[in-house]
């Protein structure tokens, strides 16, 4: 993810001037790695809603299986860290392209394993066991899958425009999303729903299997010629052992996790969840909703690009600060949008997705400036995983069972909570900055 920009420097200036590396060669490897990662994440999360509680837990009533699902879902993101500590052992003991492979294998693999794994009719809670193993596989390699390439754009960006540098690699969730959720709604709708549950649904992993081993080879392209090894060496963008960075810059990795909250509550709330709740509480066509998600994905992109002038003009932090003011704003009548009749709930998502786009594009990596050049590489995946884990993975099971049991009120309760983990977190990265500077 995209990094905050320190002060630029002399220094700085002549090393970015002796080397041929241009932002935007370095956008593309970041737009190209990022969309094909989150179209495999999206085409999992879809079928979690939709699919794997009907194909993997028949045996219990739907809300339960939606829960059950949602909770294999959750288990990418706790091991995601795991992945990322691996993979960096890989990486200090042979080399990036190295990780970078081992990572994409295993995504590869594990896309690949669901898309032929048998339902629990066939295979009973074996299927249920191994689609919770592919599933963390799929997690350990997103973790692993960490090329420093960000980091490595927000270093090269130039000064004026480091926050529309910052937001390209944001562009990938909803380039995703759309390709994800166009795919199921053509299917569902051209199939008969026996047919999609049996072998349709599969068509969509296939699909993501295919686009990750392209992704590999163009991101293998970049990452690992001369010139960008130099890049990466030169500016420090390299491992270091995660009990250093804890205890040299654990602060710093907490505020990392907390700052993009607010954006990553909404992440899943406007994506996966409404997917869940429509399909088990109200009346809407699915097709209707995922083609309504699709325009929310456009619109989102909109916003990712709106982000990266608005930052570039008012600042990364204060822009994140105000869309998470925005986010709160939200979550108080976004219950009352999504209990309400199919254009209520095609307004919840269409503003819900914009607010997304807006905030995500400058979510991640805007306090990064605190790791330094040493920790920076490590820093910004760590603070990455850990955001994702506490902001987004338990998000669609928690949602769905509080508002299943207790009403939709919580829902905005949910919102609420993201937007407020991000005023504290930047409110306690404003005094440590500001103390940094007094001192």
């Amino acid at each position: 993810m995209s990094a905050q920009f320190p002060a630029a420097t002399d220094h700085d200036h002549g090393r970015q001037a002796s080397h041929d590396v241009a932002p935007g060669e370095i956008a593309v490897g970041v737009v190209i790695g990022r969309a094909s990662e989150n179209f495999d994440f999206f085409v999992y999360g879809i079928a979690s809603a939709l699919v794997f509680p009907k194909v993997f837990f028949p045996f219990v009533d739907p809300l339960t299986g939606a829960l059950y699902s949602f909770a294999i879902f959750a288990l990418a993101f706790v091991v995601r860290p795991l992945g990322t500590l691996l993979s960096m052992q890989i990486q200090r003991r042979w080399d990036r392209g190295t990780k970078l492979t081992v990572a994409l294998f295993m995504l590869g693999v594990a896309t690949a394993g669901i898309a032929f794994l048998p339902g629990y009719a066939t295979l009973g809670s074996t299927a249920i066991v191994l689609l919770a193993l592919f599933r963390m596989l799929q997690g350990m390699a997103m973790g692993g899958s960490w090329d420093g390439l960000p980091s490595l754009l927000a270093i090269n960006a130039p000064k004026h425009r480091r926050g529309w540098y910052a937001m390209l690699g944001q562009l990938g969730a909803p380039v995703g999303f759309i390709v994800a959720g166009a795919l199921f709604a053509y299917l569902i709708a051209s199939l008969a729903p026996a047919d999609f549950y049996d072998w349709g649904w599969r068509y969509p992993f296939y699909a993501a299997f295919a686009i990750n081993v392209v992704a590999l080879f163009a991101r293998l392209r970049l990452v690992v010629t001369r010139e960008y090894e130099q890049e990466m060496d030169q500016s420090d963008l390299e491992p270091v052992p995660l009990r250093e960075l804890i205890e040299v810059k654990g602060r710093h990795v907490v505020i990392g996790a907390f700052a993009p909250l607010a954006s990553y509550a909404l992440f899943h709330i406007v994506t996966i969840f409404p997917l869940s709740w429509v399909l088990l509480f109200a009346k809407q066509s699915i097709v209707s909703l995922l083609w309504v998600q699709v325009l929310g994905g456009f619109i989102a992109i909109g916003g990712v690009l709106a982000s990266g002038v608005i930052a570039d003009r008012f600042g990364r932090i204060p822009t994140l600060g105000g869309l998470a003011l925005a986010i709160a704003m939200f979550s108080g009548f976004a219950p009352t949008l999504l209990g309400g009749g199919e254009l209520a709930q095609d307004a919840f998502i269409l503003i819900g997705f914009l607010l997304l786009g807006l905030s995500y594009g400058q979510s991640s990596g805007a306090v990064t400036r605190n790791f330094g050049a040493r920790y920076r590489y490590t820093g910004a995946a760590f603070s990455t995983d850990f955001a994702w884990l506490i902001g987004a993975a338990f998000a669609p099971l928690v949602a769905l069972w509080l508002c299943a049991n207790f009403g939709l009120a919580f829902l905005g309760a949910y919102l609420l909570s993201g937007a407020i983990s991000t005023f504290l977190a930047l409110l306690i990265h404003h005094r440590i900055r500001r103390g940094e500077v007094q001192a």
